[in-house]
């Protein structure tokens, strides 16, 4: 697809008897960006500067249609198909047990994480990959976003990725996600022991027809799992594992005592369970979503 995309584009310039320098000037961007696009080289097109070639050219959307075909072949073959889908879901559970998830990552974080990755090979593939990241965290901040819920092992918390700097930036932008209206954290504590989603991460999504999958990762490979007896196994698995979690409101203060540099200490579990009681018992608190909590119902923020 981005050699699709090179070649309608130099077609698109020289049918307009524009140079490459001359069409970088029209889009405010260098020449040798046009020349990386049209040999499908460097950083895959944004979205934003394919509209503005689109102007340029007078192409009525072309190659802003075909951009995002271009951005889904920075993922490797086996997660295409679930960020697709997870594109479209009108709500999303994860649990992860290593990184903050992608779509809650800074972007210091992101490339950190990216960067001891073994599908990438140059450091132009890295930014591509950082970018198409934070590209699906758009979603989260429109309208009409989808319910996030994310239950985040401890060592997540503990272990600090990119360094302490990245971490504290990127606990406190979990902080800060965390108070939305539709984004739901919660950690699950060393303290429960083994589970059934130990091996690595765990994701479902529910799409606008009521249609749910679920999606498993390990270090270098994912499953997408479509199958609905299997898709319910994986779901009961995770309520479970959202049931164990410690409450939204101590979670978020766990993440705030890891950013501050203390020795946080887990709440022992009869503490737990009362402050998820009151939870319960607040007007437009927890209902119950399976046997498991369901995302609050909290006021927009200002």
């Amino acid at each position: 697809m981005a050699e699709l995309y090179g070649k309608r584009l130099k077609l698109l310039r020289v049918t307009r008897g524009l140079t490459q320098r001359q069409l970088g000037a029209l889009v405010a961007v260098e020449h040798s960006r046009i020349a990386q696009l049209e040999r499908a080289t460097g950083a895959r097109p944004t979205l934003e500067l394919s509209r503005a070639l689109d102007a340029a050219l007078g192409t009525d959307g072309l190659l802003a249609d075909l951009q995002p075909h271009v951005y889904r072949e920075t993922f490797p073959d086996w997660s295409r198909a679930w960020l697709e889908k997870q594109a479209r879901a009108t709500e999303i559970r994860t649990y992860v047990g290593h990184t903050a998830p992608g779509l809650l990552q800074t972007p210091e974080y992101a490339r950190a994480t990216l960067r001891v990755g073994r599908t990438l090979r140059t450091a132009a593939q890295l930014e591509e990959r950082v970018a198409a990241r934070l590209a699906r965290q758009e979603r989260l901040l429109a309208p009409n976003p989808p319910a996030l819920w994310v239950v985040l092992d401890e060592s997540v918390l503990r272990r600090p990725v990119g360094g302490p700097e990245v971490m504290r930036g990127q606990l406190a932008h979990l902080l800060t996600v965390g108070t939305r209206p539709n984004i739901h954290i919660q950690v699950l504590p060393f303290s429960h022991g083994e589970h059934s989603a130990m091996g690595g991460s765990l994701s479902l999504c529910t799409l606008p027809d009521g249609a749910e999958l679920a999606y498993t990762e390990g270090a270098d490979m994912g499953q997408l799992v479509e199958d609905p007896t299997d898709v319910k196994s994986y779901g009961i698995s995770y309520d479970h594992l959202r049931a164990e979690a410690l409450p939204s409101s101590m979670s978020l203060d766990l993440i705030q005592s890891c950013m501050e540099g203390n020795s946080a200490r887990v709440p022992a579990q009869p503490q737990r369970r009362r402050v998820a009681q009151v939870q319960l018992q607040q007007p437009g608190g927890w209902g119950l979503r399976r046997g498991g909590p369901r995302r609050p119902r909290r006021r927009p923020g200002p």
